[in-house]
């Protein structure tokens, strides 16, 4: 539970000042600083502005699982009481089967068009990656070698062909398939279009090296 309630009785001794870091660094200190509280400890941070932007990414990240009260609010100064309420992210429902069924990749929480993607999730900190892949009536995902992850994906809505190295296997709504790694495969949507959810473990990201690769 979050608060806006101005207050001046708390203890103010456990402060992060982020005023001196740079922008980039600001967010990731805090999230350090609140990831090394135990349940039910806090810290004041202090900031120059009122750092809704921060407020906004707790809510994506742990909402529910942190107190958020403000303690002093000047144009230079603003500081804001951080508290840490569970000891983990707290599970929570991110779509219905409703939502699955009918968001477009124009819509919902970080849509994108890129291959048929129309939602991905959302946390920053999480070991699993899912998208909710969207192909049109007659659609398709060329031929490919799968990646070094399994994937499992969760026919929502539609029908259609996957074509592995041996035959087609027919999938309709409400199937689960199991992609195994470097598999390949093409993916087909029939006359009313397939959405599926794809699920696996996180890709590692990109690192930039000194050097190009051979």
């Amino acid at each position: 539970m979050t608060t806006d309630d101005m207050t001046t009785d708390q203890p103010t001794t456990d402060e992060l000042d982020v005023r001196p870091l740079p922008k980039p660094q600001k967010h990731p200190a805090i999230f350090s600083r609140f990831d090394e509280l135990a349940v039910g400890e806090s810290f004041v941070l202090v900031n120059d502005h009122d750092p809704r932007h921060l407020h906004d990414e707790l809510d994506r990240e742990q909402p529910g699982a942190y107190g958020w009260e403000y303690l002093h609010r000047e144009p230079r100064e603003v500081r804001v009481r951080i508290t840490r309420l569970a000891s983990t992210p707290l599970p929570r429902v991110l779509m219905t089967g409703p939502d699955l069924a009918t968001v477009t990749a124009s819509e919902g929480p970080n849509a994108s068009a890129s291959l048929g993607a129309a939602w991905k999730l959302p946390m920053a900190s999480r070991d699993l990656d899912a998208n909710l892949i969207v192909l049109p009536p007659h659609g398709t995902i060329e031929a490919h070698q799968g990646p070094e992850l399994d994937v499992l994906l969760h026919v929502v809505v539609g029908s259609g062909t996957i074509t592995t190295e041996r035959d087609d296997v027919p999938v309709s709504a409400g199937d689960v398939v199991w992609l195994p790694r470097r598999s390949r495969r093409a993916v087909h949507a029939d006359d009313g279009g397939l959405r599926y959810l794809a699920v696996h473990q996180r890709r590692r990201g990109l690192q930039i090296a000194s050097t190009p690769p051979a």
